[in-house]
């Protein structure tokens, strides 16, 4: 994504056009929009076509670590699972990419070398985002040096709820800039709304298009930190959000659900919505993410039922 695009630039030139822009758009029905997202998830697929659910689920996984105790081995072994998640079955796909802290980065991108296998770094001090500018921009940079090719960083929730949306804005913009690198490889920015905090789907609503205008590739749910994290409504919320903006933009935005999302079963839910609200085009991991450290064991579980006609148990996976 290149700059703001030209038909919202008089939008964020000042906080009272952003505020009245944001504050302007249609009111999101609570009852509708959970309602839609429940019946959407009893939709029921074929087995050829939960054949491929599966391993699409699989290569859209950001396999994350982002615990203190993290250590060099764990994020190799990590990596390696990423690379090839069932060694036995060479037909499984790989991960999409491998999310660490941004110490963790170059022994991440050392691992996963050429392989094609994304290594995505949290920053911005993470999970809070309590941190002056200067150091979150400091943390993006290392992590961009470092070899990462994504950068989840997370928004300052305490300012959007405050109501201070060009600060908000601003330093997306900012942070995005940091993302830049000499060669024009700049690395993916993912946008973290922290959506257990926003309090309101229409907040959800606002923050997207916030930071889908401030140049966002990816829009995403939460930290993992936070309960509740990645819901179906407010994935609802944000895959409508995407759609409208690429009806008026032009320009495609990612989304990517992280934390609480642990099954195949659930994680076919959220691609029937993702068919059905933004359309197939997002049915791709250059363009939907799950964020997930134990969603991959049971994909792989039922990916083993479907091809051998018997579950493999839990512990014929390494535990990540």
């Amino acid at each position: 994504m290149t700059s703001t695009p030209t038909v919202l630039d008089d939008v964020t030139r000042t906080e009272s056009s952003l505020r009245q822009f944001l504050h302007g758009l249609p009111g999101v029905d609570q009852v509708g929009a959970e309602a839609r997202a429940a019946g959407l998830g009893t939709r029921s697929i074929k087995t050829s076509a939960k054949a491929y659910a599966l391993d699409l689920a699989i290569r859209m996984v950001d396999l994350t670590t982002l615990e203190g105790q993290d250590t060099p081995g764990k994020v190799r072994a990590l990596a390696a699972k990423a690379m090839r998640p069932d060694p036995a079955d060479p037909t499984c796909p790989a991960a999409a990419a491998v999310c660490v802290y941004p110490d963790m980065v170059a022994t991440a991108k050392q691992t996963l070398g050429e392989s094609g296998v994304h290594v995505a770094s949290v920053a911005t001090a993470f999970p809070s985002g309590r941190a002056a500018l200067d150091i979150k921009l400091a943390d993006t940079r290392d992590a961009v040096e470092a070899g990462a090719d994504e950068i989840d960083m997370v928004i300052d929730r305490g300012a959007f709820l405050a109501g201070h949306y060009q600060r908000v804005y601003d330093e997306i913009v900012a942070v995005k800039a940091a993302c830049a690198r000499s060669n024009g490889e700049d690395a993916h920015l993912k946008v973290i709304f922290e959506t257990g905090e926003l309090q309101t789907y229409d907040n959800v609503r606002r923050v997207s298009w916030l930071a889908m205008m401030a140049g966002a590739h990816f829009i995403k749910t939460s930290t993992g930190k936070v309960q509740p994290a990645a819901t179906l409504p407010v994935t609802l919320v944000m895959l409508e959000a995407v759609r409208d903006f690429r009806e008026l933009t032009g320009q495609m935005v990612g989304v990517k659900p992280a934390g609480g999302i642990r099954t195949a079963k659930d994680a076919i839910k959220y691609l029937v919505m993702v068919n059905e609200v933004a359309g197939q085009d997002w049915l791709d991991p250059d363009w939907f993410r799950f964020g997930a450290s134990t969603l991959l064991n049971d994909l792989l579980m039922q990916r083993t039922k479907m091809t051998t006609g018997r579950y493999s148990g839990p512990d014929y996976f390494t535990l990540d």
